[in-house]
């Protein structure tokens, strides 16, 4: 059994990562700060509490990600992390798969904080892995009562199970750090279009939708599928099979 320290411990991949862990018997901390969602109470972007969480941890699983401002703040959290755990003896950090080909702000950030952390003299893994089944839930659910819905079906996704992303994270987790780990992606690839008719198919919504193209290389690299992996097939749920067990 290690101490683990897990930041977005409480997120959609986060909650998967700890369940995992503690099935492995591992001593789990999560830092939050929100009180109550974790075991520890901290800020990574102010760095309050931060020393206390990381204290002692051998594991430091990085999940955190300031998505609300599009990761403005995840360069700093990173450093903020690595400067509280010198003597971790493994961080694994999970990135997402064609943050270098495509020049969308996020994913550059995303490129940054990799970066960051292959400079540091922590040992650690680094593990993209490609959109989750759950994202595209949360967009098209988002946009399902619209009159009308604009998207870009030419766009391509490689959707995995966050669950199944999880697991291969802690797996990693418990090895040898390996730099760059292998990607990481679901069982297919399809265009957005293809996404949108098997969630229709279960939920009838959006109504109407408009194909949205636009000029510039960050459509060109979704269109292209540069966020794919397709000789990693590892997830196992497909995308139909995640909408038909939606409730």
């Amino acid at each position: 059994m290690s101490v683990v320290l897990v930041t977005g411990g409480s997120g959609t991949l986060g909650s998967h990562l700890v369940a995992a862990l503690r099935e492995r018997d591992h001593d789990v901390r999560v830092l939050s700060r929100r009180p109550g969602a974790g075991t520890h109470r901290g800020d990574l972007t102010a760095g309050e509490g931060v020393a206390e969480a990381a204290a002692g941890a051998e594991l430091v699983l990085h999940a955190a990600s300031d998505t609300r401002r599009r990761g403005k703040a995840d360069l700093e959290q990173t450093r903020r992390l690595l400067a509280a755990a010198p003597d971790a003896r493994h961080l694994l950090y999970v990135s997402i798969v064609g943050i270098d080909a495509i020049p969308f702000g996020y994913y550059r950030r995303k490129l940054a904080c990799e970066r960051e952390i292959a400079a540091s003299s922590v040992p650690h893994t680094i593990l993209r892995a490609t959109q989750f089944h759950e994202l595209l839930a949360w967009a098209l659910q988002s946009v399902g009562r619209l009159p009308v819905v604009p998207l870009p079906l030419e766009w391509r996704f490689q959707s995995v199970a966050a669950v199944e992303a999880a697991a291969r994270a802690v797996e990693l987790l418990d090895g040898e750090p390996l730099g760059r780990a292998p990607d990481f992606g679901g069982p297919e690839v399809l265009t957005a279009r293809e996404i949108l008719a098997a969630w229709r198919a279960r939920h009838a919504r959006p109504s109407r939708v408009a194909n949205l193209r636009l000029p510039g290389k960050v459509y060109r690299g979704f269109r292209e599928g540069r966020n794919t992996c397709p000789d990693h097939r590892d997830g196992r749920q497909t995308w139909a099979e995640f909408v038909r067990a939606m409730p």
